[in-house]
């Protein structure tokens, strides 16, 4: 039992600390809940979980071939972030949005689901992130090569709780900001939102052009 506690207790210091660094994801999460509210930004953060839980699987089971075959794609996938980012900073920079009111809108369900896949598919198209759960576990005093299966689930647990809770905490912070918006701040997140996300995103391709030119 207390080994199943220390487990669990590793992987939620882990999914916290992947999670934390301020990113791309960071930044849709903290747009989607001073825009939609917090129920909008906690769902856009959970996608972002699953996606570490994902990574967090073949770190924790030793799935050394995914790992390597996300490694040896690494470009692929960064390309591909980084024009998905492109076109998130372009729909945020030509977006307008209505004034903050009292009552929270209703987040339309396709809109929800948008955010969510958005973050999924940013965070899944970072395979460096293998890279870095697997620092994580080794500093943590976790194999490389993998745990017990029966730890291991309590391991990605961990995981999932860990990033979830730093997007739940995040979410709720900037949702404490919402109200205080005139449409006018609205604007300007939206735009220092767009202008991150494009910065972001031509950096990601920018390094894929470099590495293939050396």
């Amino acid at each position: 039992m207390l080994e199943t506690l220390l487990m669990l207790g590793k992987g939620v210091v882990a999914g916290f600390v992947i999670a934390a660094p301020v990113g791309p994801v960071g930044v849709l999460c903290v747009q989607r809940t001073l825009a939609l509210g917090r129920v909008s930004g906690l769902v856009a953060g959970l996608g972002a979980a699953l996606a570490d839980v994902a990574y967090g699987c073949v770190a924790a089971f030793g799935l050394s071939l995914i790992a390597n075959w996300l490694q040896a794609h690494e470009a692929m996938f960064r390309l591909g972030g980084g024009l998905f980012l492109l076109g998130m900073a372009w729909r945020m920079l030509r977006a307008r949005r209505e004034a903050a009111s009292e009552s929270l809108p209703t987040v339309p369900r396709d809109d929800l689901v948008h955010g969510f896949l958005s973050t999924f598919f940013l965070t899944a198209t970072n395979p460096i992130t293998i890279v870095a759960f697997l620092g994580i576990f080794a500093f943590l005093g976790i194999g490389a090569i993998g745990v017990d299966a029966d730890l291991a689930w309590w391991l990605v647990l961990g995981v999932f709780v860990g990033s979830s809770v730093w997007w739940l905490s995040l979410a709720a912070l900037a949702g404490r900001f919402r109200r205080q918006l005139s449409n006018g701040g609205l604007q300007i997140v939206n735009r220092l939102s767009g202008l991150l996300l494009l910065g972001f995103g031509l950096y990601g391709i920018g390094s894929v052009l470099w590495m293939w030119s050396v």
